[in-house]
């Protein structure tokens, strides 16, 4: 159940540490010893805001990282050290400051490369969040290459940041949008999808794992299949970065985009990766310093891609994060975490699947640590609202996915999504405070 098909890549692990500023080993591990069974009571140490006590004298269960994960020491003490050691814009300075600041931000795009095992680091482009990046290839590619005639294809469980920026490209370029439909236990409709895929569609974008269903689509045949019509592919990754490898050469997709907040580094930063004579032919997003090669009243000669594409003070600090994030999950190990991710979802599962009355939307496999729920006759909001008391964070609402709420059939649900240092202990709180809920407001 891991979110792609390559293997783990050591030379994005050592770009990943570099780019931190140094080692970042968690806590726990032995700098260059072998592989340990996976601890996840030793990983949860790590994560400072999990040992705390909310409510007076509840211990803190924290199951919403599907919409932002907990930050782990090493990230924080990433930041830290470039604030107090050498911190100056980057690009612009002469002196060591500069100097060293520019050095950890462009180790940073090194190491993202390496993490998406992505061919030049040129390829990569950091953004304000995922959203931002997104919206830079709508504005840019998308107004472009697309007119009247021409189509995009998007699915039934985008989360809005993957759908409204093509709703917008398409009011203002005459473009059609159509959605494929997925099926009642969640999957994309391969067939409705390829009926709708023909040689007017322009771009494919679709998530790569659904934020509600956990569902991983097929991404690999999806690209080829766009391909095939002449399509471009852009995959909305930040759920699937977050549960195993990504290798966007294997994938063959065009675009890739992902926000740093979910993968436990520092919100304020995404990632845009882009095949490079693509974004060498697109034009820039935003104007302003750092983007240009020269700039007169009459004209500006724009620079290369990425440096196109980072108009002012770029995000130097969470980028560092990022780096400093990527480093940590690399360390212990991508198909570690995922295999005990998929340990904990069978559990879950398995657990809730017994308790009366819950409805679980979204079985299809393969299936990433997230499950969305209802419980007959009680509203999303009430029962997250009843868990917050247990201590327990869970995440209830449409989550930025109201037309997948409406293809279910309902106004909102509650979501668990797993991180690397959720537990079974966790599924057990989970479920003890679901029966007490159901008592409570039934």
């Amino acid at each position: 159940m891991t979110a792609t098909l390559a293997p783990d890549s050591a030379a994005g692990a050592a770009g990943a540490a570099g780019a931190a500023g140094d080692t970042v080993t968690p806590t726990h591990r032995t700098p260059g010893g072998p592989a340990a069974p996976y601890d996840v009571e030793a990983v949860r140490t790590d994560f400072p805001a999990l040992g705390q006590i909310v409510h007076g004298n509840k211990p803190v269960v924290f199951l919403d990282s599907g919409a932002s994960a907990q930050k782990p020491v090493a990230v924080l003490e990433a930041m830290d050290r470039l604030y107090t050691e050498c911190y100056a814009n980057v690009h612009r300075g002469t002196y060591e400051f500069s100097a060293e600041s520019t050095r950890r931000y462009e180790d940073a795009r090194e190491a993202v490369r390496g993490f998406l095992n992505a061919a030049d680091a040129r390829e990569i482009v950091f953004t304000g969040n995922a959203t931002e990046a997104i919206n830079l290839v709508a504005y840019t590619w998308g107004r472009t290459h697309l007119g009247p005639g021409d189509a995009i294809l998007i699915t039934e469980l985008e989360h809005h940041a993957n759908i409204v920026p093509w709703q917008m490209l398409r009011d203002v370029t005459g473009c059609e949008l159509r959605v494929a439909p997925i099926t009642d236990d969640g999957a994309l409709d391969m067939a409705g999808f390829a009926r709708l895929l023909d040689e007017r569609v322009k771009l494919v974008a679709v998530a790569h794992t659904s934020n509600v269903l956990g569902t991983i689509l097929p991404v690999a045949e999806i690209a080829r299949r766009a391909h095939a019509v002449g399509a471009r592919v852009l995959l909305d990754g930040c759920q699937a970065v977050v549960h195993g490898t990504v290798d966007v050469q294997d994938l063959d997709c065009d675009f890739y985009v992902f926000s740093g907040h979910k993968l436990y580094g520092p919100t304020g930063i995404g990632v845009l990766y882009g095949k490079l004579d693509l974004l060498e032919a697109m034009p820039p997003f935003k104007g302003g310093g750092d983007m240009i090669e020269s700039v007169t009243f009459a004209e500006t000669v724009f620079a290369p891609p990425p440096a196109r594409f980072e108009a002012g003070t770029p995000p130097i600090a969470e980028a560092v994060g990022l780096a400093a994030a990527i480093a940590y999950v690399q360390g212990l190990g991508i198909e570690a975490i995922a295999a005990h991710e998929a340990d904990l979802l069978r559990y879950a599962m398995q657990r809730l699947s017994a308790i009366e009355g819950l409805t679980i939307h979204g079985t299809a496999t393969p299936k990433a640590a997230v499950i969305s729920f209802s419980m007959a006759g009680i509203h999303p909001q009430d029962l997250s609202m009843v868990l917050d008391r247990s201590g327990l964070a869970l995440r209830a609402g449409h989550h930025c996915a109201q037309p997948l709420m409406a293809r279910l059939g309902v106004t909102g649900t509650t979501r668990a999504s797993f991180g690397l240092y959720s537990s079974r202990a966790d599924v057990d709180a989970l479920v003890a405070a679901l029966e007490r809920a159901r008592t409570i407001l039934s």
